[in-house]
């Protein structure tokens, strides 16, 4: 099917003038938006102890044990949050345990959050659970966000296979 066939000349120059347009793009690289959007998740199965610092969106499914710092953190229905919460926007629909600074916060219906909340905005959807205070503060966090310039250096983890979990109390540094 893809090869050449051996005595018509016509079917040569077809494959070749499919070959020149399948090079083609079809979009050109011009239109693309210079900065797509970072987009980064924990899966489910897997547990993270330390400080997590991101750019862009983190998308939560799975256990983490420590300081959140990233542009938009979204938190699923069955993942779990112990620890400190810098963003800018922050959706949460799981299990959050600490300390809540961020622009604009939303607890969907699923949502179970013990500790304290500062914010520009908060929506509390029917039966998300809240335990704490709420502040309400202009400027919660510098925009863009109050993520370090300067990120150390990444370092080598180990994942233990049977508790799938990552140990980076090494890497904040």
């Amino acid at each position: 099917m893809f090869g050449k066939s051996k005595g018509n000349g016509a079917d040569n120059n077809r494959d070749s003038s499919f070959a020149q347009q399948v090079q083609r793009p079809a979009v050109p690289y011009a239109a693309a938006p210079a900065a797509p959007e970072v987009i980064s998740s924990i899966s489910s199965g897997l547990s993270i102890v330390g400080k997590i610092v991101g750019h862009g969106t983190l998308a939560i499914f799975g256990h983490v044990e420590g300081e959140l710092h990233a542009s938009t953190v979204q938190i699923s229905d069955g993942a779990q949050v112990e620890g400190n919460i810098i963003a800018e926007e922050l959706t949460i629909g799981g299990r959050v345990k600490g300390t809540i600074h961020a622009n604009r916060v939303k607890l969907n219906s699923t949502a179970v959050v013990e500790g304290d909340i500062f914010h520009r905005s908060l929506a509390i959807e029917e039966n998300a659970q809240f335990e704490g205070m709420s502040r309400r503060q202009e400027n919660v966090i510098d925009t863009p966000s109050r993520i370090p310039a300067a990120l150390p250096q990444a370092q080598a983890a180990s994942i233990d296979g049977n508790r799938k979990e990552v140990d980076t109390t090494a890497m904040s540094g």
